[in-house]
């Protein structure tokens, strides 16, 4: 492997092929494939890092079987239960993560989908931020139509989250109520009234490697902005609680490829970050430039404070 010329190929342009990356995966110097992400990070992204927090805006009660989710009432787990909060609860927390130096802030909602009067709802709490709060806004409240998400856009929302969460293929397996294509549809629509797009999902649930992979294509393919990447937290009561974790060369590898995959994507670090921390200074030079940080919706994550320390040290502005 010549990793030299594959760099300056990629920074001239060059998208790599399925083949390509099938190829980069089975290389047995793994330390020179984070090296090529991380090279390839810094030339398209430089040095700034991205910082976005969530609020579990709704929880529980889901129609959806996704087998990851905690929030599916197909499945018994310990997952709080309540309605969309208020307009005080989140602008308090907007204007919380803002002062904190927290770059985007996002609502989320269990559920397939929102109720006009929900929707209505979000955009007044959305317009309320917008009112009070310096920071830059995005939604997750699963799949909208494009009047939806027109309103939404109106009210200050500028991205939007629709997580393919895995490869079409593999996605059948993990849900039945509603497909990848389901997903791209909200995708397009988004797209359509002007938002920008962040979609990624969840490694570790039983995909191979091809089909990570796969994944990380779709993704470039749908031309998105920013790629959460989430390790599977296996949650008692659903039906992959038992699941084996992937192993710290799975999770590094999986990331250096998605950064070479999507060379110029924004690629964010989310759920499963306590299975990772020893190795998180090392993903944060394999390719990711970005960070969801707070409490991880059903799962915790890290503080702001932690996040800001962890940052810097890995040589990063925000």
């Amino acid at each position: 492997m010549d990793w030299k010329e594959l760099a300056a190929k990629i920074k001239n342009g060059y998208l790599i092929s399925r083949n390509e990356a099938l190829e980069l995966a089975s290389v047995p110097d793994k330390n020179a494939l984070y090296s090529l992400a991380n090279e390839l990070r810094e030339h398209f992204s430089g040095n700034h890092f991205d910082i976005c927090s969530i609020m579990n805006a709704r929880s529980g009660r889901c129609s959806e079987d996704c087998k990851w989710c905690a929030q599916s009432r197909h499945y018994h787990t310990d997952t709080e239960i309540y309605p969309l909060v208020t307009s005080d609860e989140a602008v308090a927390l907007a204007a919380h993560n803002a002062k904190k130096g927290v770059h985007r802030f996002s609502l989320v909602t269990s559920g397939r989908t929102m109720s006009p009067k929900e929707t209505e709802k979000a955009c007044e709490i959305y317009k309320n931020i917008q009112k009070h709060v310096d920071i830059k806004l995005c939604a997750s409240m699963g799949l909208l139509e494009k009047e939806e998400l027109q309103v939404l856009y109106d009210s200050g929302v500028k991205r939007y989250h629709c997580n393919l969460e895995t490869a079409p293929s593999f996605f059948p397996k993990l849900c039945t109520t509603h497909t990848t294509e389901d997903k791209l549809k909200t995708i397009r629509y988004a797209k359509e009234v002007g938002m920008e797009i962040c979609s990624g999902g969840i490694i570790g649930m039983g995909e191979s490697m091809e089909q990570r992979i796969e994944f990380a294509f779709t993704l470039r393919e749908t031309g998105v902005d920013s790629i959460p990447i989430n390790i599977l937290t296996p949650i008692k009561g659903t039906p992959l609680e038992n699941t084996q974790p992937l192993t710290d060369e799975e999770i590094l590898t999986t990331v250096a490829l998605f950064r070479i995959i999507n060379p110029a994507t924004v690629l964010r670090l989310a759920g499963g970050r306590k299975l990772v921390a020893h190795i998180q200074k090392q993903l944060l030079h394999s390719g990711i430039n970005a960070v969801i940080t707070g409490d991880m919706l059903t799962t915790s994550g890290y503080t702001i404070e932690t996040d800001k320390t962890l940052i810097s040290e890995s040589g990063y502005i925000y």
